[in-house]
């Protein structure tokens, strides 16, 4: 892409708070955009072949929403948690195996998105994102959801097509969860805990695709309070 392209995406940028540029194979996070941390609320860059986020991501203060999606990341700089206005951050489709630590510190996340990565172990630290709708580890390769995912503030957790034969109990003591979606994993049915059922605020609980037939939840205990649940959601949406 030309110079004066970037020129005038960047003049475009500085009045809307907004920057995209995808598709265009870009292969580093562009330098130029550094002209724009006070201004710039929205970032997309999507479809390229970026492989590194510099650490002078952190300088975007007013940043709400970061899109990479389908790009050549393999891990995020500890800097990223000085977003703290970070409402959204996209990071489909890349290579990060690991998340950084710090993550947790982006007090204003809404939306964590890690489809189609290489994630093997179910993140810690995300306990403290109070403000969390939506966290997605789907199309990864994670085998266990273990006990610390009752720290989890979200209300919605896809995990379908991972590798998941271990689904911890404490999934059920998740504060705000009500959509839990484990379709296409390596579930028996001796695994689903009935808690998930009895217990938890889950109203749609998403098994398709594992080691069972679904129909065969119907026999586990709690079923019948779990379809309450899912009913009256139903109608609070019809």
């Amino acid at each position: 892409m030309g110079n004066s392209a970037l020129k005038s995406h960047l003049e475009t940028s500085q009045k809307t708070g907004a920057f995209q540029l995808t598709g265009k194979g870009l292969q580093e996070f562009p330098e130029e955009l550094q002209r724009l941390t006070a201004n710039l609320r929205t970032v997309d860059l999507s479809g390229n072949k970026i492989e590194l986020l510099p650490a002078a991501v952190g300088n975007f203060l007013q940043l709400k929403s970061l899109t990479l999606n389908s790009n050549r990341l393999t891990c995020l700089p500890s800097e990223i948690s000085k977003l703290k206005k970070l409402e959204t951050l996209s990071l489909n489709g890349n290579r990060i195996q690991q998340l950084p630590p710090t993550l947790g510190q982006l007090k204003a996340l809404r939306t964590l998105s890690l489809s189609g990565n290489q994630i093997s172990e179910f993140p810690s630290g995300l306990g403290s994102l109070r403000h969390l709708d939506l966290l997605d580890l789907s199309r990864n390769q994670i085998q266990s959801v273990p006990a610390e995912v009752s720290e989890l503030q979200t209300i919605e957790i896809n995990l379908n097509q991972n590798q998941i034969s271990f689904l911890s109990a404490e999934v059920s003591r998740c504060p705000r969860l009500k959509v839990l979606r484990l379709e296409e994993n390596c579930l028996e049915l001796s695994s689903i805990p009935l808690s998930i059922l009895k217990d938890s605020q889950v109203s749609l609980f998403s098994v398709e695709g594992n080691l069972f037939e679904v129909k065969k939840l119907r026999d586990l205990e709690g079923y019948e309070q779990y379809t309450e649940r899912f009913t009256a959601t139903k109608k609070k949406f019809a």
